[in-house]
């Protein structure tokens, strides 16, 4: 056999074996083997506050949404359009924090190992709840912006059948961007080391992770961050423009200072949320933005579900009334 022959079949059979070792790596890579969420590992001081703080915040969770849900469903007085979107919000975010806070405080106090299946759920749920909660505040703004720009008509427009349609629109857009967006996140070709620099799974930090292409999951992230994000909260802003002119109009205080308090807590909320989801879906792409972005994400995922229903509680008065009547105590009929 000629030394050239015998040469070109040596590299070519090592040419083979270099792409059999690198098609494998891909496979490896991709394969479902578990990750590291590295979270706040840099600051192991700081984890131990956090564990202190994100156990509390649960509890609230668990204690102040329940109860949202119950007075909703026991007290007639609270049977509105307005009561049944909060009593879905509630139940949302009590999913939503169980869905990840149990893995979050056992990564903050041991080990910081997720496996692959554990991952795929978190961020299933992650995305679908996260989804339905900007559809469901958008919601609440138009059937905010009923009640005071239109009261004559309330209670023809938003009627029983039309909120349960347009809760279960924003439940089922919900699973429908958690469907799209989940399966070719984790399909992405992940580097070898698989530490995923964030406290959960999520889009943007498991985009990172990836040794491969891109371009197609960071255009899906765009796109869906317009649709889901930018656009309800231009439709919210556009619902309050028109309820602040309304409310204006109004000759009385005291019709405008009520007016306003039927929206308050609503907007409150708004604005906690969208300020914390902005901050880490719309960031820009930098290692202090990322470590930053942790720390609105920890308050978008674990401070906002808790402050939700204190909000709704301390703020409003139909609320607190139906709590006192709850627990056996006469109520002021004013």
């Amino acid at each position: 056999m000629p030394a050239s022959h015998h040469q070109y079949l040596v590299r070519g059979g090592e040419g083979e074996k270099e792409k059999g070792l690198k098609e494998e790596t891909l496979v490896n890579q991709s394969s479902p083997v578990g990750f590291l969420l590295l979270g706040f590992s840099e600051h192991p001081g700081l984890e131990k506050i956090l564990f202190v703080v994100v156990v509390t915040s649960y509890l609230l969770t668990l204690v102040g949404n329940t109860l949202i849900i119950l007075l909703s469903v026991l007290d007639p007085r609270l049977h509105s359009p307005m009561y049944f979107f909060l009593s879905n919000l509630s139940f949302l975010d009590l999913c939503f924090t169980t869905s990840f806070v149990p893995q979050m405080l056992f990564n903050l106090w041991g080990p910081k190992t997720i496996s692959f299946l554990g991952c795929f759920v978190q961020l299933f749920i992650f995305l679908l709840l996260g989804t339905t909660e900007c559809i469901l505040l958008t919601v609440m703004a138009f059937d905010r912006y009923v009640a005071v720009c239109q009261p004559l008509h309330y209670a023809t427009v938003i009627h029983p059948r039309l909120c349960r349609q347009l809760a279960a629109v924003a439940w089922v857009m919900g699973l429908a961007q958690s469907i799209v967006q989940t399966p070719p996140t984790l399909r992405l070709p992940f580097c070898p080391h698989r530490q995923i620099d964030d406290f959960l799974c999520e889009v943007p930090s498991l985009i990172l992770l990836s040794c491969g292409d891109t371009t197609y999951n960071e255009i899906q992230l765009a796109v869906s961050s317009v649709i889901f994000l930018v656009v309800p909260l231009t439709l919210i802003l556009i619902s309050y423009g028109t309820i602040a002119r309304a409310v204006l109009r109004i000759n009385s205080a005291k019709g405008r200072k009520k007016a306003f308090g039927t929206c308050s807590s609503h907007l409150m909320v708004v604005i906690i949320f969208y300020s914390s989801v902005i901050a880490v879906y719309l960031q820009p792409k930098n290692p202090n933005a990322q470590e930053r972005g942790k720390f609105f994400g920890l308050f978008y995922a674990v401070g906002t579900p808790s402050l939700n229903p204190l909000i709704y509680t301390l703020r409003n008065k139909e609320v607190k009334k139906a709590l006192l009547r709850l627990l056996g105590k006469d109520v002021d009929p004013k």
